[in-house]
């Protein structure tokens, strides 16, 4: 999958390409016995792929930090689906108490768990700490994602023991990964405002959503586990994602058209991840159009990986604390 594959659309090996959509790679599906929780399901590609996801008959959470924009979300999706399954849950990914409120609220709904899109982000903010004291991207992005999964991985091993079906993770990562810090994670220096690059925080941080879904994919290889963990990245869409840089994505879209989707496009890899048949048993890989690509030599280091891993779970226990 080279420019020209992205430029034209043309399909790679899997028969879908940059010009697939969310509906097409997901066509003859059913998802009837499924049940999947989608971050940041309000708007932009989390909504079309909770849409889609509920198209193909699977029971949708929307999770969400604004309840007024994912209600307004269900209700569209409602309104074209009305035999749609989707419940709204509040989520601030930003929020270690927010997110351990989440889990439990999910679980007073006593439903199984197939799926798990950790899709919500922020991208380029200025320098900020989240409430529990950590840089926002790396709270956001990752930690946030790390924590809800590790609280929600019990729900999905006992969903996939008791219904033999194959569970699935998958980390919204970004291409953006390969635009990071000298070191790849700056471990000593997660917090430090000085030095600070809004662009390489977020490469940063996308750059631990693949690293996240290749320790998580040894760990569950290594239990026996009927679940895998698979990264993507979704393409250059404009979405509210890129408000704190949306001149400056204007500009670049003028000349770099060719190389942008539309929100359709956008939720393609996603929803082919988390649905098609083709993946099953497949392990920390990472998508890019609807197929394969390889990353960068820090998201295939599997040293790396673990570090981040134990460094993360370090800060949640940390930051945990009263």
């Amino acid at each position: 999958m080279g420019i020209i594959s992205l430029i034209t659309g043309k399909p790679g090996p899997s028969g879908f390409g940059s010009a697939s959509t969310a509906e097409q790679v997901t066509e003859g599906i059913d998802a009837s016995n499924l049940t999947a929780i989608v971050t940041g399901g309000a708007s932009g590609i989390g909504l079309e792929t909770a849409r889609v996801l509920a198209l193909r008959k699977a029971h949708v959470i929307i999770a969400a930090r604004n309840l007024e924009a994912a209600n307004e979300a269900k209700h569209l999706i409602l309104k074209d689906n009305v035999t749609a399954r989707v419940n709204v849950l509040k989520l601030n990914l930003c929020s270690i108490r927010s997110i351990r409120a989440f889990v439990d609220n999910f679980n007073a709904l006593n439903l199984p768990l197939n799926i798990l899109i950790n899709n919500a982000g922020v991208m380029f903010c200025p320098y900020k700490l989240s409430e529990d004291g950590i840089e926002m991207q790396f709270a956001t992005n990752h930690l946030g994602h790390f924590l809800l999964t590790n609280l929600l991985l019990d729900k999905m091993k006992n969903t996939a023991r008791a219904t033999g079906i194959e569970g699935r993770i998958v980390n919204l990562s970004s291409i953006a990964h390969l635009h990071t810090y000298e070191d790849g994670i700056q471990f000593d220096k997660i917090n430090d405002e000085i030095g600070y690059s809004d662009k390489k925080a977020y490469g940063q941080s996308k750059l631990a959503n693949i690293l996240h879904a290749n320790e998580l994919s040894r760990r569950l290889q290594e239990e026996g586990v009927n679940i895998t963990a698979n990264s993507v990245h979704p393409g250059f869409i404009m979405t509210p994602l890129m408000r704190h840089s949306a001149l400056l994505m204007k500009f670049l879209k003028m000349f770099t058209f060719f190389m942008w989707k539309d929100i359709p496009q956008g939720a393609a890899t996603t929803c082919y991840v988390a649905l098609h048949p083709s993946l099953k048993g497949v392990y920390g890989k990472y998508y890019l159009d609807g197929n394969e690509f390889e990353p960068s030599q820090f998201a295939r280091d599997e040293m790396l990986a673990r570090k981040l891993w134990d460094f993360s779970n370090k800060l949640v226990n940390s930051a945990s604390k009263p």
